[in-house]
């Protein structure tokens, strides 16, 4: 006896995929309220890496240059670049909120009249010489190491028409008395 051999193909077993979980509408909402919550935090996360530039306060803008000369020979002691203070303005804001300043960088004040001068140090983070300047362009006063964030009168002691903010100890540093005078 023969056996009979089988024509009949093997049936292929297709498999089906799983079926997709069905969300709920509440679920669909729920994962879009993380998503949405996730993101600004990711982006905090972010930002919080980016190096960021330090609070220095507002920048020096070379306006100028100022010669320190002395007074028997005018021969020129030290010479500074400088902003302007003109406007009532920015002779209010002087050298409020900086934080640093170059030794070879300072302030001219030009004030309304030749008149007794005062300044104080509220919101000047940094240690100042105070030189005070009649309309003659000579020096009249020296208010050398002035207290940062003080609200201390600091007064010229004469008629001033003219005040030049250095960083404290300059005036020491190149020897400038009264008598001397500026220009620039």
């Amino acid at each position: 006896m023969a056996k009979k051999s089988s024509n009949k193909k093997k049936a292929k077993i297709k498999s089906r995929p799983a079926p997709k979980p069905v969300q709920s509408p509440k679920q669909r909402r729920m994962g879009y309220l993380v998503l949405l919550l996730l993101l600004p935090i990711a982006g905090g996360i972010i930002y919080s890496t980016i190096p960021s530039k330090p609070k220095v306060g507002p920048q020096f803008i070379k306006e100028g240059e100022l010669q320190f000369l002395l007074a028997e020979r005018d021969s020129i002691v030290e010479e500074i670049d400088i902003e302007i203070a003109d406007t009532p303005d920015t002779r209010t804001q002087g050298l409020m909120w900086r934080r640093s300043m170059e030794d070879n960088q300072g302030m001219l004040f030009i004030m309304e009249e030749n008149e007794p001068q005062s300044f104080w140090m509220l919101n000047t983070y940094i240690s100042l010489d105070i030189i005070y300047v009649n309309e003659h362009k000579e020096i009249v006063s020296i208010q050398a190491n002035t207290t940062p964030q003080s609200t201390q009168s600091v007064p010229s002691g004469a008629a001033a028409k003219y005040v030049v903010e250095v960083n404290a100890g300059f005036a020491a540093e190149h020897g400038l008395e009264v008598g001397d005078r500026i220009d620039w």
